[in-house]
């Protein structure tokens, strides 16, 4: 078994205010989302500019911040929202989706879409890439935080995780999470990416990979006490809601790679 890192999940004190290493996380990846955007915008051909891209990182941001936190609302609290609307706004409890975030950042897309005359999947797909910078920083903030921990295992390298009331060494999933999610997938779509691919397909690689890593990570993961397992004794809210992602994703890219469609301006 290894130690838990016990870090101070608040990154900076000022006074009142707490600056917590999740949101840190999520910070810093914007700003890296930003600075890589900017250089793909400078060797796209003039199909994107600096000033665009930093539109479309702020309109993301407000997609996964708003869409994040209805999204786990709807999906993983939904009788206590019933019982109590105004769940919604108690953010300082914690909580985000992603999924919901998804849903936020596709309709913020479309927004975008319409300010700019872009077609909205080349936005997607311009995008997608990075993405997994976020996915990946926001595991850590989450593992720094200790929650959403792993199923107890005795794994050479399970972890007991303080805010573990049974205090059980567990798989450290937001760590398999930080390197699927993060690593692999931004790693998989970085490349994928790096010559034109035909509208439709690095969006569907996105949904196709992301479905397919959080799908297996849930077999270790903890599932959420409020739900537990949905059915068969082992499916868990998240496989059920990275399904669709996986099948999405073969789609697009199917019916990219048949049209042979590529960006425009």
């Amino acid at each position: 078994m290894i130690a838990y890192p016990n870090i101070d999940p608040v990154a900076v004190s000022l006074g009142p205010i707490a600056i917590h290493w999740y949101g840190l996380m999520y910070l810093i990846g914007f700003v890296s989302a930003y600075y890589l955007g900017v250089y793909r915008a400078k060797r796209s051909n003039g199909l994107w500019t600096p000033e665009q891209v930093s539109d479309m990182i702020f309109y993301g941001a407000v997609g996964v911040i708003l869409g994040g936190r209805i999204g786990y609302i709807l999906f993983y609290q939904f009788p206590s929202f019933a019982d109590n609307p105004l769940l919604l706004f108690r953010i300082w409890e914690g909580g985000m989706s992603f999924h919901g975030g998804l849903l936020g950042v596709i309709l913020a897309m479309w927004l975008f879409a319409r300010k700019t005359q872009k077609h909205i999947i080349d936005i997607l797909d311009f995008g997608a890439p990075f993405v997994p910078i976020g996915l990946g920083l926001g595991r850590i903030g989450n593992f720094i935080g200790g929650e959403l921990w792993g199923k107890a295992t005795d794994v050479s390298w399970a972890m007991i995780f303080p805010s573990d009331p049974l205090q059980l060494a567990r798989h450290p999933s937001q760590l398999y999470q930080f390197a699927l999610e993060g690593v692999a997938l931004f790693t998989i779509l970085w490349f994928f990416s790096q010559k034109s691919k035909p509208r439709y397909c690095v969006s569907g690689m996105f949904l196709l990979c992301y479905g397919i890593f959080r799908i297996l990570v849930e077999f270790v993961r903890e599932p959420d006490p409020q739900l537990g397992y949905i059915a068969f004794g082992w499916l868990t809210q998240g496989q059920i809601l990275s399904t669709p992602m996986v099948l999405l994703g073969i789609a697009l890219l199917v019916v990219g790679f048949k049209l042979q469609r590529y960006p425009q301006k």
